[in-house]
């Protein structure tokens, strides 16, 4: 099949996800290597947004390709109720890998099907039904995961398949903080009115947050939110869920998010980095005490993928893969370093309201108004279908070869942790450029 006949099959044959069907005419990937792509008329991209702030260890990885090769010569699939090497390899290699006490773990193929594992074993374990989320969210897209995600996307589906029982909190959004107080004078409001919250409505069994808040605008809290949240749930007796689908495996610096704030949830959710992305696999990681509570009644979960041994062996190659390549220190590194450069480019464009991160894991803030803080468009727009402002930028930075993606009025910039300097150096200055595009779109000052 000729290049051009495959993206006709594709294009005339399949759907394409969270966007109107009509239109779409994507590129054909042919092949990939590092921290680069190429599409299907040789023309190279620089991978700025690790396809889906998935691939963080780039693409193609030698180590966790053979392992995936080895797992399929030595078993390619058993049920989940068979014991396997592969299982027994990566639950021994994730003893050390995520935070402190959660050793009990559910495989699934996804970090939708993860969060959906999370949330049903919360009011399983709890006996209530109700979650507390964020408005900036985005946990999935099965029935219970979409439910309670804050952004648009739930507000699209949720009279399809909306699961009852979500009460949406605050964000620790400082930018446009909801209360409209400034930190630290505000005494991280955002935080203390969770305990208002779980205290009136009653019945909560968890409250499920992004660490770092991921497709929504990379929003990363202050010191004292995240402490003040595990605080809070802990004393009402309120499971805390991190998701660390996008924010985990060394994007921000550490293995999980919730340790650059000494901070254990109850269940830990996790997919995308945990194999580089080069096979699907996600992980509900919970403590002992939850899994007790299954002991002498019926766990009522399961999927038949489930500890499928073609994702269980790259998992354990990719960990030895982070720690070989020293990746955590790297992101670090290097992410002082993005942030450094982006608000440098910031001061040089009036388009862009505010540059924020943690570790290679950024956002890029677009504003009409700098001093009202307008952004360009609305979730309803992007929904809608209408020509975006972020997307422009997007298109602009594509036609110089460097791929990122845009939220509705952000750019997020998160290539895969072995990106070089001269490559991160690269793809920045190409944003530079690209953002004359959002410029010329600016209030124009009085």
């Amino acid at each position: 099949m000729g290049d051009e006949e495959a993206t006709k099959v594709v294009r005339e044959t399949n759907y394409v996800t969270w966007r109107r069907q009509g239109g779409w005419s994507p590129m054909l990937v042919t092949r990939a290597e590092g921290s680069t792509f190429w599409d299907s008329d040789g023309k190279a991209y620089l991978d700025f947004a690790s396809q889906l702030i998935a691939t963080n260890l780039g693409h193609g990885n030698a180590a966790v390709e053979a392992a995936i090769v080895a797992q399929a010569h030595e078993l390619a699939y058993a049920a989940p109720g068979f014991a396997t090497h592969a299982r027994a390899r990566l639950s021994t290699a994730l003893t050390d890998v995520v935070p402190e006490g959660l050793h009990r773990y559910f495989f699934s193929t996804s970090g939708t099907e993860a969060n959906e594992a999370a949330l049903k074993i919360a009011r399983a374990t709890t006996g209530r039904s109700k979650v507390i989320s964020r408005y900036r969210s985005y946990h999935g897209a099965t029935a219970g995961s979409i439910s309670v995600t804050g952004d648009v996307r739930r507000r699209m589906v949720e009279h399809l398949q909306k699961v009852p029982g979500t009460v949406f909190a605050p964000d620790c959004y400082c930018y446009r903080c909801p209360f409209g107080l400034q930190y630290p004078s505000c005494h991280v409001a955002c935080a203390e009115y969770v305990d208002y919250q779980i205290t009136h409505e009653g019945d909560v069994a968890a409250m499920i947050v992004e660490p770092v808040v991921g497709t929504n605008g990379v929003l990363v809290p202050v010191p004292e939110y995240l402490p003040k949240i595990r605080e809070i749930t802990r004393r009402h007796g309120v499971l805390l869920i991190a998701d660390e689908v996008m924010s985990g495996w060394g994007r921000t610096g550490e293995w999980f998010a919730v340790n650059h704030w000494g901070v254990v949830p109850d269940i830990l959710t996790t997919a995308k980095g945990i194999t580089g992305a080069q096979v699907p696999l996600g992980l509900t990681a919970t403590t002992e005490a939850i899994h007790e509570s299954f002991r002498q009644r019926f766990f009522p979960h399961g999927h038949t993928y489930e500890a499928h041994p073609l994702t269980l062996a790259p998992a354990v190659a990719a960990i030895g893969e982070y720690r070989r390549l020293g990746l955590l220190e790297k992101s670090r590194n290097d992410g002082a370093y993005l942030l450094k450069r982006l608000k440098e480019i910031q001061e040089r464009h009036p388009s862009v309201g505010e540059v924020r991160g943690l570790g290679l894991f950024a956002a890029v803030e677009l504003v009409r108004d700098r001093t009202t803080r307008q952004p360009f468009n609305t979730p309803e727009e992007k929904m809608a279908g209408i020509p975006l402002v972020a997307d422009a930028v997007v298109q602009a930075m594509q036609k110089e070869g460097v791929y990122t993606f845009a939220w509705v009025s952000h750019l997020l910039i998160a290539p895969p942790l072995i990106i070089t300097r001269e490559e991160l150096d690269r793809g920045l200055d190409v944003l530079d450029r690209a953002l004359a595009v959002a410029d010329q779109k600016i209030v124009p000052p009085a």
